[in-house]
């Protein structure tokens, strides 16, 4: 594997690219989903988890959480959305899957990656990687039961409590006939603490022949420079930091191009307006509100003027009040 890169220019980059935005539970739902597709530079989104627990989740669920699968399984701007589903049975999974396809999805994405205490204490996610049997069961019956032309995939981290098992689950899941495989850095124990671990990515990219997604502290140009260098990947998928930056993959377009992609006060004030109508159009004023002030928790990181006032927006009593609070701060 190449050694680490500190170098900022775009030209150390290997082209082409495949840039996509990840399923963050609570946050990442259509709404947010068509927020970022508005502003673009990805190539795909994958949707919030769906859990598989007691029964096959129906195709007309999956109309009401994923509902870009009618339209061909695309936001309004175009971007595909990949249908994602979190369970421990595999043939619920399975018929989760045939119903998701049945609905529009054109893509199935499984999550064994949540860290969640709620989720893995109820079989699914992280937890599963403590046996690459189930994760074979759970792909293998997936894969039969959908058309041919339907893509698999899924989602890890580097393990449970460490990554003893890290190649036997990649080796199960690919065995089981996934193409594409995502990997966080970082096992279930490590949560979300600095640094992920690209080397690791980078050990499987070296001996898959699935393609590989990295995934982890991607945040900018310069950290996608950094982890290309370490993984070999062409393919990236950013979380939190397209919450704290809505921009970041139009201005890495840019960049990877030679150029750049402003962007000011302005720009900011009317996605925000134009994620308040959305939300207004699908929820009612408490929970549009609660997701406002939600975004501009992950907007402070990258913002400085909002991480400044954030308990002054945060005491806003509605929608309409923090819009004006956002425009007079800045």
């Amino acid at each position: 594997m190449t050694q680490p890169s500190t170098s900022s220019d775009s030209n150390a980059l290997h082209l082409p690219v495949t840039l996509a935005v990840a399923p963050m539970e609570g946050v990442m739902d259509h709404t947010m989903r068509n927020l970022l597709s508005e502003v673009g530079g990805m190539d795909y989104l994958v949707s919030e988890f769906i859990r598989v627990t007691q029964y096959a989740i129906p195709a007309h669920t999956f109309k009401r959480l994923v509902p870009e699968n009618a339209n061909h399984a695309k936001t309004k701007h175009n971007h595909p959305v990949h249908t994602q589903l979190l369970g421990s049975n595999a043939e619920l999974m399975a018929e989760s899957a045939f119903n998701a396809v049945q609905s529009g999805a054109t893509h199935i994405d499984v999550n064994f990656g949540c860290p969640a205490k709620r989720v893995n204490g109820h079989g699914g996610g992280s937890v599963l990687l403590q046996t690459p049997r189930a994760l074979y069961d759970i792909m293998s019956n997936i894969r039969q039961q959908l058309p041919k032309h339907i893509p698999v995939s899924a989602k890890i981290r580097l393990g449970y409590e460490d990554e003893e098992l890290l190649l036997d689950n990649v080796a199960a899941i690919e065995n089981a006939g996934a193409g594409t495989l995502t990997i966080h850095g970082r096992t279930k124990k490590d949560g979300y603490k600095p640094p992920a671990r690209w080397e690791k990515i980078g050990l499987i990219q070296d001996q898959t022949k699935m393609t590989v997604v990295a995934n982890g502290d991607i945040t900018d140009m310069d950290s996608l420079l950094r982890c290309q260098a370490i993984t070999g990947c062409q393919h990236f998928m950013i979380g939190r930091g397209s919450l704290n930056n809505p921009f970041v993959f139009q201005q890495i377009r840019a960049q990877l191009s030679g150029a750049t992609f402003p962007t000011d006060n302005d720009a900011l004030l009317n996605l925000f307006n134009s994620y308040c109508n959305q939300l207004r159009a699908h929820y009612d004023e408490v929970a549009s509100l609660g997701r406002l002030k939600q975004w501009c928790g992950h907007l402070r990181f990258e913002y400085p003027t909002i991480k400044e006032n954030l308990q002054t927006l945060r005491r806003s009593k509605s929608t309409n009040e923090l819009i004006e609070r956002l425009d007079e701060i800045f």
